[in-house]
């Protein structure tokens, strides 16, 4: 038998990135740092679904956006597609929670296709839903950063000090974080910290403001 096997390579490789973090962690702008450092001067796609918070941040960054307002995965994979196929070099999707929790997102398809209270028959749609948008930004050609909102908790760090907010879980499919090549956690204080990574020249390391030094490591390792 023909050997199928090939060597390995990294120069094919398309990163995949989520940035998890509470609203006002800087999930947006880092992103989009990133992105530029990835592009190499080449073409940013944007797929906003935070009301055009996106485009505050067009006179610092040079990018395209498509504003979604119904959340359907299958709308997400329709944006994604028509990204690919118009030369764009990375796609950002800010934020991907709202295909979980938003306006046709997953868990409400699951809850208008239960039937007497039968969520079995509401996962038996959900779940494929739910797999078509992770199979796409893992197939994709280009490069897909992913944002995601992570649950809010107020803890009190010591006694006598000011509350802090801090971000717990992502907002999104329990292990949908395994599913990157990097996965990174952003807090309030815009530290961003690696917590799952491939590329060892990142992993476990934190970057307060996080400028495209981040992107450009990122890159040379792909």
């Amino acid at each position: 038998m023909t050997n199928p096997f090939v060597k390995a390579t990294k120069k094919r490789s398309k990163l995949r990135l989520a940035i998890d973090g509470p609203s006002g962690s800087g999930k947006t702008w880092t992103s989009l740092t990133t992105a530029e450092a990835l592009a190499e001067g080449g073409r940013i796609a944007v797929i906003d679904t935070e009301h055009g918070s996106a485009s505050l941040y067009s006179d610092r960054f040079d990018f395209d956006v498509l504003e979604l307002d119904h959340f359907d995965p299958a709308n997400y994979v329709a944006a994604l597609r028509a990204a690919e196929q118009n030369g764009y070099q990375v796609v950002v999707i800010d934020s991907l929670s709202h295909a979980w929790e938003g306006d046709g997102g997953v868990l409400e398809i699951v809850n208008k296709k239960a039937k007497g209270g039968n969520t079995w028959a509401g996962w038996s749609s959900g779940t494929p839903a739910y797999r078509s948008l992770i199979g796409a930004i893992l197939a994709s050609p280009v490069h897909v950063i992913v944002t995601m909102r992570t649950k809010t908790e107020w803890v009190t760090p010591e006694k006598g000090k000011a509350p802090v907010k801090i971000g717990t879980s992502p907002v999104m499919r329990a292990g949908c974080e395994y599913e990157f090549t990097l996965v990174a956690d952003m807090d309030t204080d815009h530290v961003l910290t690696v917590s799952k990574s491939r590329c060892p020249a990142v992993a476990d390391k934190s970057y307060r403001h996080p400028d495209g030094t981040f992107g450009r490591t990122l890159l040379a390792w792909l």
